[in-house]
């Protein structure tokens, strides 16, 4: 699977969104990536913030013939804020869209993000300091993944001087990241 193969998708899918009045931003290794250090990736995560009727637009407009995706799990993570899975037939990329959490910190990650051109696409992006969050996330559901922690100790090497420190640390109060964060600053 090539990079091009995802920035195609990457740039129809999030076409379709819109057109759907889906709210949407690049999470996980792809913002990681673009905010820190590259590494590769099997699928491309996407929060959206749909309702049941642009949801239903949305899935409308992926025909059978071009993306598999499961209308009964799309609309089943619509009512469980969870995600469901859209695969391009054309290059077998995989993208996870992932419902917006109903929570502060979601309901203001989706506030922040910013618009940036990733694998020739224009997209919606998380910003860096909401990246380095969710990657600290991610890593305490896994038990410490040490995959998570080096994309965001990625995003702090790169990125420092530019970043929201007192946002972060805000969040890793709020969210209970303390001891993984000081993982990070330490590395």
């Amino acid at each position: 699977m090539s990079d091009e193969g995802a920035g195609g998708f990457l740039a129809r899918l999030v076409a379709k969104l819109a057109a759907a009045g889906i709210p949407n931003m690049v999470v996980g290794s792809f913002a990681s990536s673009f905010h820190g250090v590259p590494r590769s990736s099997q699928d491309l995560d996407l929060i959206i913030d749909p309702d049941r009727h642009s949801l239903s637009r949305l899935l409308a407009d992926l025909s059978a013939s071009e993306y598999y995706v499961d209308a009964a799990a799309a609309l089943d993570a619509l009512r469980r804020r969870s995600q469901f899975n859209v695969i391009d037939m054309a290059t077998a990329w995989k993208a996870d869209l992932i419902v917006r959490r109903a929570r502060p910190f979601s309901v203001e990650e989706m506030s922040r993000r910013a618009e940036g051109n990733l694998l020739g696409a224009r997209v919606f992006v998380a910003s860096p300091e909401d990246t380095v969050l969710s990657k600290l996330e991610w890593a305490k559901q896994s038990g410490g993944s040490d995959l998570q922690l080096r994309d965001a100790s990625g995003i702090l090497q790169l990125r420092a001087s530019d970043l929201d420190l007192g946002y972060i640390e805000r969040w890793v109060v709020e969210l209970e990241l303390q001891d993984l964060w000081s993982r990070v600053r330490g590395q």
